[in-house]
């Protein structure tokens, strides 16, 4: 057979070791920390202890060289406990590290990534803009040559860019318009800037209703000088890297949904099986036992998708048709099982003590973040020739 539906004993005692770290140390303070809004040094230095940092990264480079899967379920138990946690994690690895480790020269990854294994330092991942979002061409952040410096000098403004506003943040890509073509279209490219460059400012955005203890920026480029060995990639090639990007945080999302969607079948269950009404536990009655029936039956089917889109990568097969449409029904189907898990907590589902209530808001955001739903079916669609 082609396929083995088994874990092995490293993946094993990989989702062990994680969802203990999960349970015990952030499970505790989550609902602490997503009232306060507050972004956990601590926590993210524990689990850069635990090495979720830098997990597919070579170790030559100071990363853990763990394969795809490894890396997906270490979200995945991060997001059952906590959607800003698995953020973090998700938002360094796929979005911030991964570039630099995939594109970066021999320099760069020396230079850049050990840092970036160890948990004491974040690196973030500059792609939205105030008006270009699911429009990534419509960027209007430039960056101009300067011959004379052998300097690029970038202008603009990003938003909602996670990682990027916090101590430990130690640099931001940044996708810039290089170039316009005569026929309108933008030339992009893609660079490196540290955090503490002259020109750079990053404001941390408050008020968010989900993932309120993740860290999100919002950036301003004001004539922001960077060598020009600081070029990511080669010139034009940013629209590029930012979308092959995505296909991999794409992973990493759908890794979100599916743990978000297993959490709250978990709490779910727990809550149906102690909570009684006329004289027995809800989960008796046929109307909750057929709610947790399809919560079950949808979480199972999100891990097939997600676990072989996962398989594909890590075997060097097409893998972005499946990446899109994993991020597409992981999304949905945890949107589903927040809503029908608060639905059967009824009036306490309401309430933040009960941690339903901030998987229900959690949930918000995958469906959103990093292509919206509509934009991954119009990915899919076109992947099938439509």
């Amino acid at each position: 057979m082609s396929y083995s539906f088994a874990e092995s004993e490293e993946l094993q005692l990989m989702r062990a070791t994680v969802r203990k770290f999960a349970e015990s140390e952030i499970a505790p303070v989550a609902g602490r920390l997503d009232e306060e809004e507050k972004f956990s040094v601590e926590l993210t230095e524990k689990m850069g202890e635990l090495g979720l940092f830098g997990t597919i990264v070579d170790p030559a480079y100071g990363g853990q060289g763990m394969d795809y899967l490894s890396y997906i379920v270490a979200v995945e138990e991060l997001a059952r406990i906590d959607g800003s946690q698995a953020s973090t994690i998700a938002a360094h690895n796929s979005l911030g590290a991964g570039p630099l480790y995939y594109y970066g020269t021999e320099e760069q990854k020396k230079k850049y990534l050990p840092s970036l294994c160890t948990g004491k330092g974040l690196w973030a991942f500059g792609l939205t803009e105030p008006e270009a979002g699911s429009d990534a061409q419509a960027s209007k952040t430039t960056a101009v040559f300067d011959k004379a410096r052998n300097e690029w000098v970038i202008n603009g403004a990003k938003i909602w860019i996670t990682n990027s506003a916090n101590p430990l943040t130690k640099g931001i890509t940044v996708q810039a318009v290089t170039d316009r073509k005569a026929d309108g279209r933008s030339e992009l490219s893609c660079f490196i800037v540290e955090t503490g460059t002259k020109g750079l400012t990053a404001k941390q955005m408050h008020g968010k209703m989900m993932w309120r203890a993740s860290n999100t920026g919002e950036l301003y480029f004001d004539d922001v000088r960077v060598p020009a060995a600081n070029m990511l990639g080669k010139k034009g090639e940013g629209f590029k890297i930012m979308m092959e990007t995505l296909d991999n945080g794409r992973l990493s999302i759908g890794a979100m949904g599916l743990g978000l969607a297993r959490g709250a079948l978990d709490l779910t269950l727990k809550y149906a099986g102690e909570r009684q009404t006329f004289g027995k536990p809800i989960s008796k009655h046929q109307a909750v036992a057929f709610k947790l029936a399809e919560m079950a039956t949808r979480t199972e089917a999100a891990e097939g998708l997600l676990y072989k889109a996962c398989w594909q990568k890590q075997n060097h097969l097409s893998f972005q048709k499946l990446a899109a449409m994993a991020k597409l029904y992981c999304s949905e189907v945890a949107e589903y099982c927040a809503r029908e898990g608060q639905q059967t907590f009824g009036g306490y589902g309401l309430m933040k003590e009960y941690p339903i209530e901030r998987h229900y808001r959690d949930a918000a955001l995958l469906r959103i973040g990093e292509g919206t739903s509509e934009i991954q079916r119009l990915v899919i669609s076109r992947y099938l020739g439509c």
